[in-house]
């Protein structure tokens, strides 16, 4: 009958079929194991590695140009001590829309004062209060990697209605 006894089949076989079932189920695994590379990389003793020199900001306070469309501007003076908690803002105490005439800074977006959903607010937008999440201070170092980015009327192309 079908179904009964299927162990005993298996005992039946030969012992070369219970060899290989055997190796491949126990050794098979441990020989692909060794076969993958370790993803930590080789085992090497704790050496120091001199670091590198901290980078100087750049505070000449002169607006960069932006490198890409809709790049938060970088912060052109230094926030060394500056305070941004919950609690306070010190960025705002300079770029807050009612400030800016006092302190010669730039206003900040009126997209700061919006809702996701585009509804003005009477003050700085919860998302929006800590500065720091989008604009950085500019170091003077050489980028990462190179900046291949053309604009649209470097690559020719022009403003609509100027035919």
């Amino acid at each position: 009958m079908r179904g009964q006894d299927c162990f005993g089949r298996i005992a039946r076989r030969p012992a070369w079929v219970l060899a290989i079932f055997t190796f491949v189920l126990f050794v098979g695994p441990a020989a692909i194991a060794q076969m993958v590379p370790a993803l930590s990389g080789p085992d090497e003793a704790m050496e120091e590695i001199p670091a590198a020199p901290i980078p100087k900001w750049i505070v000449d306070d002169i607006r960069r140009m932006r490198a890409y469309p809709d790049q938060p501007p970088v912060i052109p003076h230094s926030i060394e001590g500056y305070q941004l908690s919950v609690n306070a803002n010190r960025c705002l105490s300079c770029h807050k829309r009612e400030f800016t005439q006092g302190s010669g800074a730039p206003m900040i977006s009126v997209t700061h004062y919006m809702t996701r959903e585009g509804q003005m607010l009477a003050d700085v937008s919860p998302r929006r209060y800590f500065c720091t999440a989008c604009h950085v201070p500019q170091a003077d170092v050489r980028p990462l990697v190179d900046n291949k980015f053309k604009d649209m009327s470097e690559l020719g192309f022009k403003p609509a209605g100027s035919e």
